[in-house]
């Protein structure tokens, strides 16, 4: 500050201006970072997330009589009768199950 002083106010004004220059320069540095910080969390976290939840809706969607399944408790069935937001699963010789359809965690061969 007392250089600046010192050179006069020309010279001062000339160096705050170079300054400004660069801070602007940062600023755009900065909102690139952004961009890419934000990029790379789409590419490896949201992106992902989305495709198994349409996968997961898709199999939902499928699922038909005489598909033979799994829920997320562990019981292993096959589908009796299917409703809008539920099935019957035969899980025994002679017991039915009712569950929702968001209890199913997978088809199985």
């Amino acid at each position: 500050m007392l250089l600046l002083t010192l050179l006069g106010p020309e010279t001062a004004h000339a160096m705050g201006a170079t300054g400004a220059a660069a801070e602007g320069g940062g600023g755009t540095s900065m909102l690139i970072m952004l961009v890419a910080i934000f990029a790379i969390f789409y590419f490896l976290m949201i992106r992902p997330e989305s495709k198994r939840r349409k996968e997961r809706q898709a199999m939902m969607d499928s699922l038909t009589r005489g598909d033979k399944v799994v829920t997320v408790g562990g019981l292993y069935g096959e589908i009796q009768d299917v409703h809008d937001d539920r099935l019957v699963i035969r899980i025994a010789e002679n017991l039915k199950v009712e569950v929702a359809k968001t209890a199913i965690s997978g088809k199985r061969d």
